[in-house]
């Protein structure tokens, strides 16, 4: 099991969701959902399909808008903030199927992920040099269109793309998809690293649910757009009722 971080539980909120209700038209996505994602805490959303997950996740990004309740960062209400604004303060996004731009080398997706600051090109490339050395497989193959990468290290290209813009808390959307077994454990490996050595917070989306446990120090169950369950992740993990229930090996 991949080593994390602890965290403070007491600690502010860098992100809370205080009531959420979404819409599609006339359907209701998410349902006064609530949550919080500390400093340096990793936390879970575990759900089958049309559970709220993934739009809990667009809306924390500011790509979906609340029909009511109250998104804050770090306290201040971002409801209807736009997703620009939200990464200047602090949020990043490692998207579901990576979406590196395969055109383009290493390098340059990285130096794509710090524009967001508008840095002077010095300052940005010194930040990716500092990442390449976080991640020496990049460091390799900087000079490599991203679209001739495996699929794992497209994950490890996207990871170090979000973090080019300092972020404190970084929104992963099903980061082990497509990935092969070996490159899955990598993948976590890499997830548990960034938060211990970085202290970064992260919510992630993982369609396995027993992956997404072992990494997690808390997991939320959102079913048909509410949070059924809430917990310590070890907790989850380890209640019988729970795994038969919401979770088993996988969660689509």
């Amino acid at each position: 099991m991949p080593e994390h971080t602890g965290f403070d539980e007491n600690a502010e909120p860098i992100l809370e969701f205080d009531r959420v209700v979404v819409h599609y038209g006339a359907s209701r996505a998410l349902n006064e959902v609530s949550l919080r994602v500390r400093p340096g805490e990793i936390v879970s959303l575990l759900g089958g399909n049309a559970s709220g997950k993934s739009t809990t996740m667009k809306t924390a990004l500011g790509l979906i808008t609340p029909t009511s309740g109250t998104v804050r960062i770090d306290g201040r209400d971002v409801t209807r903030t736009p997703p620009a604004a939200r990464i200047a303060a602090g949020l990043a996004s490692v998207p579901e199927a990576r979406r590196v731009f395969p055109a383009m080398t290493v390098a340059e997706n990285l130096l794509v992920g710090g524009y967001i600051r508008k840095e002077r090109r010095a300052v940005l490339t010194a930040r990716a040099a500092e990442l390449f050395e976080h991640f020496p497989r990049l460091a390799e193959r900087r000079a490599q269109h991203a679209g001739t990468l495996s699929g794992g290290e497209q994950q490890m290209l996207a990871f170090a793309r979000a973090l080019m813009s300092k972020p404190r808390l970084i929104c992963m959307d099903e980061p082990t998809m497509g990935l092969s077994p070996l490159f899955v454990d990598r993948v976590l490996e890499e997830i548990a690293r960034l938060n211990r050595e970085l202290g970064l917070a992260i919510l992630i989306v993982e369609q396995q649910a027993e992956l997404a446990l072992s990494i997690a120090h808390t997991a939320n169950v959102p079913r048909t757009g509410e949070i059924v369950l809430r917990g310590a992740a070890a907790e989850l993990a380890g209640n019988p009722a729970v795994r038969d229930a919401y979770l088993g090996k996988a969660v689509a």
